[in-house]
């Protein structure tokens, strides 16, 4: 089964989002860490979600016995095989979700959207009805 078009067209637009959320950590915390030994070295992929120390993205779910209910939720991963400090994971997140919260009102206009912590998760949450895209 396809997806429908405006439904693809929102999913582009966050992964466009998470590319530049990515490029911020990276500019931010890129060196905090050493990369793990199969990762490619920031630049060097053909997506920035797979080169560097991050790999971000967001993936859709029903909210089924959440508080937040149906949504987005953000993924920020720290590719090292080091230990990384709970502080450093702590810092990184705040960091992101106040800059990803500059950008929703950027890539989505039209849009009431919000991040929210929801449980040990991140969740974009609000209008994601396709008549509105």
């Amino acid at each position: 089964m396809s997806m429908h078009p405006k439904q693809r067209q929102l999913e582009d637009t966050l992964r466009t989002m998470c590319d530049d959320l990515d490029r911020y950590l990276e500019d931010t915390y890129g060196n905090r860490y050493p990369l793990h030994p199969n990762r490619m070295e920031r630049g060097k992929a053909a997506s920035v979600a797979y080169d560097g120390l991050f790999s971000t993205g967001t993936q859709f779910t029903m909210g089924y016995g959440s508080n937040a209910g149906r949504g987005y939720i953000v993924d920020i991963d720290i590719v090292t095989l080091s230990r990384v400090a709970k502080e450093d994971v702590d810092e990184i997140e705040a960091s992101a979700v106040k800059y990803l919260k500059q950008l929703l009102p950027a890539y989505f206009p039209n849009r009431t959207l919000d991040i929210v912590k929801d449980g040990n998760l991140y969740k974009i949450i609000g209008d994601f009805s396709l008549g509105t895209v």
